[in-house]
């Protein structure tokens, strides 16, 4: 099978020493020389080998990058998501019959006033919680009227609003490692999903992890895809890494057991009562990373990024992935401009996913050598959307990330929320390096 164009996408280098780089099976290789003292190569790419590709479907071809005059419509292989900045359906016209127009009003609005807590605002003693006020009889209350009671399936049974869902903001820790989701404020439920860890290696040594998972929005079950994507992957690596499993290898087998996992949604009775016309199968992308006391790899599918931000601000961050989208085509081909790429409609179709139907599973896996203390921020779009730049994400992040991971990442997501919060938001903080397990979060 024919491959793409090699992603050379815009990536700022930092003082973080290349391993390797991979995007096919993980190798063991020595690190990839060339560049400046303290740079990283994250261009360099190794010779291409056989990957295991379950559950994904032949490719007929690569697909032939658009030029800037072309037309809207991408190409084969690629996928539009839901993303910040798209054009909304236009509204019908005035000629259109009645029906059409009793329709088009229980259309899901742009704006959901019902949020989910706002990670900016500190927790207040006493203060209620998401899913509302509890009444006398202990049922939960309405959070818009504040008078019904909350039925089984979550609605108003007075006023009809739906209540804030479990997913709709989400906080954890493990060990060192936080993460923090959040809704967003104009979609009406949140399609990402994230695994953290803290586990032992042989040597007696810790290995922190997170995974983010984005759900692919035109596609049928998003939800469900990412959240079967990010546990699969979490468990193989709490699997994989007390075991010895190499990192960046364990890093590979993580990306394909979370490809199996959404794949099986396609066959479940749940997909196919949801399925439209229009939409794909389950699907979604997949960015991970895995911190040791002198090792840090990342393995990614899609536009999850990862960014390295060095304790010491003097210091440049960078960006340790490349997206899988047209954009990054458009740029590694030499057709476009960042700018240029980034400005057009199409930039966010993504090129790569997890799903059955992806044309092959391509995993990427990279390591790195960093030499300095700092932080890693594993994220999705809604929040890079609003911190694209490595030096832009260093602004945003706090200085005390290291020892605050939590509060970190609370703050990144208001950052995200405080742009507009046109998407849903994931951001996990990951301490280099690692923390021995024990150690928490302020």
């Amino acid at each position: 099978m024919s491959q793409g164009p090699v992603r050379q996408g815009p990536v700022s280098h930092g003082p973080v020493s290349q391993g390797h780089v991979s995007h096919g099976p993980a190798s063991q290789g020595p690190p990839v020389p060339g560049g400046p003292p303290g740079v990283p190569p994250l261009g360099a790419v190794p010779p291409q080998g056989p990957r295991p590709a379950p559950g994904a479907q032949p490719a007929p071809g690569a697909p032939a990058p658009a030029t800037p005059a072309s037309a809207p419509a991408p190409a084969s292989g690629v996928r539009f998501d839901h993303r910040a900045g798209r054009t909304e359906p236009e509204a019908p016209p005035a000629h259109a019959t009645a029906s059409a127009s009793a329709a088009a009003s229980f259309s899901e609005p742009d704006e959901y006033p019902l949020q989910a807590p706002d990670p900016r605002v500190a927790e207040q003693p006493g203060a209620e919680q998401p899913g509302g006020s509890v009444g006398t009889a202990g049922a939960a209350l309405c959070v818009a009227c504040r008078a019904g009671r909350v039925d089984g399936d979550g609605y108003c049974e007075n006023c009809g609003h739906a209540q804030p869902r479990e997913r709709d903001h989400m906080e954890q820790e493990s060990g060192p490692v936080a993460a923090v989701s959040d809704r967003g404020l104009r979609h009406h439920r949140n399609e990402d999903a994230f695994a953290l860890g803290c586990t032992a290696l042989p040597d007696g040594s810790t290995a922190a992890l997170a995974i983010v998972c984005d759900g692919v929005s035109s596609a049928t079950r998003p939800d469900d895809a990412s959240l079967a994507a990010s546990r699969a992957a979490g468990d193989s690596l709490l699997a994989a890494l007390p075991a010895g499993t190499h990192p960046q290898q364990a890093m590979h087998d993580a990306i394909v057991a979370a490809s199996r996992a959404v794949n099986s949604l396609a066959n479940e009775p749940a997909t196919a009562r949801e399925h439209l016309p229009h939409q794909n199968a389950p699907a979604c992308t997949l960015v991970g990373a895995i911190v040791t006391g002198g090792l840090l790899v990342v393995g990614w599918v899609g536009d999850s990024r990862v960014y390295w931000v060095p304790a010491d601000r003097t210091s440049p961050p960078a960006r340790l992935t490349e997206d899988d989208s047209w954009a990054a085509q458009m740029v590694a081909a030499g057709l476009m401009n960042e700018a240029q790429a980034y400005a057009d409609e199409r930039a966010h179709a993504i090129t790569g996913w997890l799903g059955a139907d992806a044309y092959e599973l391509e995993p990427h896996t990279a390591s790195f050598k960093p030499d300095r203390p700092g932080v890693v921020v594993v994220c999705t779009d809604g929040l890079w959307n609003y911190a694209e730049g490595a030096e832009e994400m260093a602004r945003t992040v706090p200085v005390d990330a290291a020892v605050r991971p939590l509060h970190s990442a609370r703050v990144l997501v208001g950052h995200a929320l405080d742009g507009g919060g046109h998407d849903n938001v994931t951001v996990a903080v990951l301490p280099f390096p690692a923390v021995p397990q024990g150690a928490g979060s302020a």
